[in-house]
């Protein structure tokens, strides 16, 4: 928690790059995803994907995929130290061995600041590298009085297109992220939040942008790659 609340003090929750102010994001040519999947046979180890993408065309630039140990417990609410000591280094070799292809923002199969001190694994991330990053969940966590009552499922009900969100506001009167609407073909919300230097409505406009199903791209391709590694 010390640990957590030092680092939380380092996160930016606005726009730092030039490309994030420009209309279609001009600017931007390189978006990240990352992702880990656990072995089945073994829960010390697990596959550490990093993918880099074009933008705005969506096609796999760079990939490292990687059996890696995984020495710390799952613990909720502390999911950042099992899983980021392996994703930092994947940055960083990439940063070492192709830096040309350094992506400008990072998306994150988690959360960044919906999290119960306002510090998941988006921003743990996004802290440690410098890099822009957003956390993109499949499901709601409940924290700060958010839960997924039946007035929750109303509001997601009433998302009837691709790319329409609303904000997710806690008991503390805080907007911790937003629930989109990714793709028309799915009904099943995304919880977009910010991780690190990104703003809020950035966050969600650049998640919609890479989404050609679901789950944008970037996280979905480090998903696949990094099933396929373990399948493998």
């Amino acid at each position: 928690r010390r640990e957590q609340a030092r680092l939380r003090a380092s996160v930016l929750e606005e726009d730092t790059e030039p490309w994030q102010k420009e209309p279609q994001f001009l600017g931007l040519h390189r978006v990240g995803g990352v992702d880990l999947s656990y072995s089945k046979e073994d829960e010390s180890r697990a596959c550490a994907s990093l993918v880099v993408l074009s933008y705005p065309d969506l096609e796999v630039l760079y990939q490292d995929c990687r059996m890696v140990p995984v020495t710390a417990p799952y613990v909720a609410g502390f999911l950042a130290f099992r899983e980021v000591p392996v994703l930092v280094e994947a940055v960083q070799r990439l940063q070492q061995e192709e830096p040309q292809l350094q992506p400008q923002v990072l998306l994150v199969d988690g959360n960044g600041l919906l999290h119960p001190r306002e510090f998941g694994i988006a921003c743990h991330l996004g802290v440690l590298t410098d890099l822009p990053c957003i956390g993109v969940a499949k499901n709601l966590l409940h924290v700060d009085g958010l839960v997924r009552d039946e007035l929750h499922k109303e509001q997601v009900r009433s998302l009837q297109r691709s790319g329409e969100a609303f904000p997710l506001t806690g008991a503390s009167g805080k907007v911790l992220g937003m629930v989109l609407r990714s793709h028309s073909n799915s009904s099943r919300p995304l919880y977009v939040s910010v991780g690190h230097r990104v703003s809020l409505g950035t966050a969600v406009a650049l998640v919609r942008a890479c989404c050609r199903f679901r789950v944008p791209e970037p996280i979905r391709q480090a998903d696949i790659r990094s099933r396929e590694y373990l399948r493998r």
